[in-house]
């Protein structure tokens, strides 16, 4: 079983949590070619995202997905919740960040040259961020973990993006990110106690590093 992975990707980052969590036998590897657009990766994945999973032949795309298959096929130890009602908390936090708390954040990635920067876009994904961090601080758990005392999927979803969320906004002349944000502040301390999480961290972190140099 293979991840197709970059370390810089929060995607990826979400999938490598769950398999360093649960101890799993996934062998992560670099996407082939140039990158994800490479022909040698389009040929595995038509999609060109990352990560993908090569589970022995069946190519599963899409982090989310991802997790839930590993979550199935490495059910120890558990990332959700044994009730319906708390696999729905979870899952309500990952679809939040795929949908809402990602894609305005994503889209200031090509305006980090300020002088290549839109200035009008800026301002609005900025804003569009700055809402949903307010709305996720309403949603996370008043301490311990983003959906309770336990560690989950929510939170391999939350913790690449926030890692990004505290080292970019920042250069776009924004408030740090935990300001204000009492729940959130704490989330983000208690989350980095995990192993897995100072793992996947410290790889992105390094990757960053990397790209903001020029390096590879």
């Amino acid at each position: 079983m293979k991840l197709y992975n970059l370390n810089l990707s929060n995607f990826a980052t979400k999938s490598r949590l769950v398999i360093y969590e649960k101890g799993a036998n996934v062998e992560i590897v670099p996407v082939p070619g140039s990158g994800p657009a490479s022909p040698e990766y389009r040929v595995i994945n038509p999609l060109g995202k990352i990560p993908c999973l090569d589970a022995d032949g069946l190519i599963i795309a899409e982090s989310e997905t991802i997790n839930e298959y590993l979550e199935e096929k490495f059910p120890s130890p558990r990332l959700l919740p044994a009730s319906p009602e708390g696999k729905a908390r979870v899952r309500a936090f990952t679809r939040f960040h795929d949908l809402y708390l990602e894609p305005p954040l994503r889209a200031m990635f090509a305006h980090l040259n300020p002088k290549a920067r839109d200035e009008k876009v800026v301002t609005e994904k900025l804003a569009d961020v700055q809402s949903r961090l307010d709305q996720l601080e309403t949603m996370l758990a008043p301490d311990g973990f983003a959906a309770g005392a336990d560690f989950t999927l929510a939170d391999c979803a939350l913790a690449p993006t926030i890692f990004f969320v505290n080292n970019l906004l920042p250069a776009f002349g924004a408030k740090p990110p935990l300001e204000g944000r009492a729940r959130l502040a704490a989330w983000w301390s208690k989350v980095q106690t995990r192993p897995s999480v100072q793992k996947g961290l410290a790889e992105m972190s390094e990757a960053l590093k990397a790209m903001m140099s020029g390096g590879s």
